[in-house]
């Protein structure tokens, strides 16, 4: 379903069961969105966003209010974002994660199941004061399953563990794992496990249609 406050662009697919624009409480919002998106069915995207062109979604996404997106941005089935995300261009969302108030850099990969936390401590009267949202920046990967907690920073091009839980800053370019996660080496020294490349994402920064390609 589409109403007035929806501005979408030439080019795009939007599967059934679609709702675009739906307003948050108390409030009345447009919903700006690029060409050449494709939306699937049963997605819900509100009003008072503004996306790029080349936006993907899977089924059962939602996207509230107050979010900026980027070009060539996915998000994958079952995933929410809450409001108040920032989020570059190049962004992989896989499925089944929640962000909320989080600053994502460009060309970061997000695996299936992460979650970012907001809230660092239970709701109170002055819950909105305390909001702490995690600030990620270009080129991170972030592992299957890793949670993220309020306020953390991931520095550039750092690697998150599958299954790590954050509770501190990440430096940049380093490896983190476990529970707690702990810097355990740096990028440079991971390996290609099937040889492909002498250096450990040696194609960033070269793209096609919003995929990594390698060096031209």
């Amino acid at each position: 379903m589409k109403n007035k406050n929806v501005d979408i662009g030439n080019g795009s697919s939007i599967g059934e069961y679609v709702i675009l624009g739906k307003q948050p409480r108390g409030k009345s919002a447009k919903l700006v969105i690029g060409d050449n998106a494709t939306i699937r069915e049963f997605t819900v995207i509100y009003g008072g966003s503004v996306i790029g062109k080349n936006l993907q979604t899977g089924h059962h996404v939602v996207i509230r209010e107050d979010n900026k997106l980027g070009n060539y941005v996915s998000v994958g089935s079952g995933s929410e974002l809450g409001p108040g995300n920032k989020i570059g261009d190049r962004v992989r969302i896989h499925s089944q994660c929640f962000l909320e108030h989080v600053n994502i850099g460009n060309n970061v990969f997000i695996a299936p199941g992460v979650k970012f936390g907001d809230d660092p401590h239970p709701y109170c009267p002055r819950w909105k004061e305390c909001i702490l949202g995690a600030k990620v920046g270009d080129d991170v990967s972030i592992g299957i399953g890793a949670v993220i907690l309020p306020g953390i920073k991931i520095g550039k091009g750092a690697v998150i563990g599958a299954g790590s839980i954050v509770t501190k800053d990440v430096p940049e370019n380093k490896v983190v794992v476990g529970n707690p996660a702990k810097v355990i080496k740096d990028v440079d020294e991971l390996k290609c496990f099937k040889g492909f490349y002498k250096k450990p994402y040696e194609w960033r920064g070269h793209f096609r249609n919003g995929y990594p390609v390698e060096n031209e």
